[in-house]
C-alpha cells in the first residue's frame, strides 16, 4: 500500500467489554444506543459490515459486504482517549492513568499557584459546561483560574478570553504539563477558554497537552522509515507532537472530513491519522442520542465520496478509541467498550475477523501494509484483508 488513512470516530464504541464492571460500564453499548434513534442511518457502513461484527445483534446483517471487520477488545488499563489512541498506534498501557476523584492535591495546585501568579476555583469532577456556569462569575471578578477533571485522567483549566488571552492559558498549561509527571503524570492538560456574559460559551480554541508516549508508536517507526504521517484534529496533541511530519487542528467533524478529503487528493506515501471529535465531546460525554445519531450519518453520507477519490494502493481503516455511550444513565464519562475496525479499499478483501485482543493489531497491520519492518504491541491482519 501507498496509503493509509486511519479515521477515529471519537468514542464509537460497539458494547461492553468483559471487565466492564471493573469501570463502572456494564451495558454500555455505545452503536446500539445510537442505533435506537431516528436519526440514525448508516446505510453505507451497514453496506461495509458494521452490522456483521461479533455482537452486534441489532442492526442488519448483510451476506456481501465491501469492507473486512472485525470487533478489538483493549488491553490497556483505562478507557480514555490517550490510552486508546496509544494502543491503536501500537504501545500498551500496563497501568491506568491516574485520576483525582476528589481533585487534586495540594503538590500539585501549590507549585501551580505559585508558578501562575493565579489562586485556583472548584478543584473537583465537573462537567465543563457546568463548571463555567457556576464558578465563571467568581473566575472573572477574580482572575483565579477554575480548575477541574474528570473520571479521565486530565488536568482542565478553564478562563475566560478577556480574563486570560489563549496564548497566557496555554502557557498556564504548559506550567502544569511539567508539574504533572510521574505518579501525577495525567494523560492531558486541557486549556478551557470560554467567553461572553454569564451563562458563558466555550470557544473552540481548546487545547490538548500530552503526556509523551511511554516508547516508540507506529507514528514514530513510520517517520524514522521516511514515511509521511499526517496528524488531523486531536492527533498532534495526543501524541504530545512525537512521529508526526505534518499535523492540522480542526474546528469539528466537519472541517475535519473536509481536511481528510483534501489529503486524500494530495500525493504522499505513508499514514493520514485522524480524529474526528464531535462524537464524543458533543454528543457523548452530554449524553446526546440524537445528536450522536445524526453525526454517525454525516459521517456516513461523505464517506462514499471520500472512497471515490482513493487509487488502487489506498487503504482506509475506520476505528474507535473506546466508548461514551449517550444511553447510559450510570454516568457521564466514558465507557469501557470493543471497538470495530471496517478496512475499505480496492484491493481489500471482505472477510470477519470476529473478535480480536488488543487495538494494537491496527498498529501492525499499517506497519506491514506500508512496508515497515518494525514491532509493536500487536498482531497484523495484513494478510488476512488483502
Amino acid at each position: 500500500m501507498k496509503r493509509i488513512f486511519l479515521l477515529v470516530l471519537d468514542s464509537f464504541g460497539v458494547g461492553f467489554e468483559p471487565d466492564a464492571a471493573e469501570f463502572g460500564d456494564v451495558g454500555a453499548n455505545t452503536l446500539k444506543s445510537c442505533a435506537s434513534s431516528e436519526q440514525f442511518r448508516m446505510d453505507n457502513l451497514i453496506a461495509a459490515g458494521l452490522g456483521n461484527l461479533d455482537g452486534v445483534d441489532y442492526l442488519r446483517k448483510t451476506d456481501t459486504p465491501t469492507a473486512a471487520v472485525a470487533r478489538l477488545q483493549e488491553r490497556s488499563k483505562g478507557k480514555d482517549t490517550t490510552i486508546g489512541h496509544w494502543e491503536i498506534a501500537g504501545v500498551i498501557s500496563e497501568q491506568p492513568l491516574p485520576t483525582y476523584p476528589n481533585g487534586f492535591p495540594e503538590e500539585v495546585l501549590a507549585p501551580f499557584r505559585a508558578q501562575t501568579g493565579r489562586g485556583v476555583l472548584c478543584n473537583l469532577p465537573y462537567s465543563g459546561t457546568e463548571v463555567i456556569k457556576d464558578y465563571g462569575r467568581q473566575h472573572v471578578e477574580t482572575g483565579d483560574l477554575i480548575v477541574y477533571t474528570s473520571a479521565d485522567s486530565v488536568f482542565q483549566i478553564a478562563a475566560h478570553e478577556d480574563i486570560v488571552p489563549p496564548e497566557q492559558l496555554y502557557e498556564y498549561c504548559r506550567i502544569a504539563r511539567k508539574i504533572l509527571v510521574g505518579k501525577h503524570g495525567v494523560g492531558r492538560v486541557i486549556a478551557r477558554p470560554f467567553e461572553g456574559e454569564w451563562p458563558y460559551t466555550r470557544t473552540s480554541r481548546r487545547h490538548d497537552f500530552s503526556l509523551t508516549p511511554p516508547a516508540d508508536t507506529m507514528l514514530d517507526l513510520l517517520k524514522a522509515a521516511g514515511k509521511s504521517v499526517i496528524g488531523v484534529g486531536k492527533i498532534h496533541d495526543i501524541f504530545a507532537g512525537q512521529g508526526l511530519t505534518e499535523f492540522t487542528y480542526t474546528a469539528g467533524n466537519r472541517d475535519g472530513m473536509e481536511q481528510t478529503m483534501a489529503y486524500a487528493e494530495k500525493d504522499f506515501e505513508g499514514l493520514c491519522f485522524v480524529n474526528l471529535v464531535d462524537y464524543d465531546m458533543l454528543y457523548g460525554h452530554r449524553r446526546n442520542i440524537d445528536g450522536y445519531a445524526a453525526a454517525l450519518h454525516e459521517f456516513d453520507a461523505w464517506l462514499p465520496g471520500f472512497l471515490e477519490k482513493l487509487t488502487d494502493d489506498d487503504l482506509v481503516i475506520i476505528t474507535a478509541d473506546h466508548g461514551c455511550d449517550p444511553g447510559y444513565s450510570a454516568h457521564t464519562d466514558h465507557t469501557r467498550e470493543y471497538i470495530p475496525m471496517l478496512a475499505l479499499g480496492k484491493r481489500v478483501k471482505p472477510v470477519n475477523l470476529g473478535t480480536r485482543p488488543g487495538f494494537g493489531d491496527i498498529a501492525a497491520t499499517v506497519l506491514e501494509l506500508l512496508d515497515v519492518d518494525a514491532r509493536v504491541q500487536g498482531v497484523s491482519f495484513a494478510q488476512q484483508i488483502v
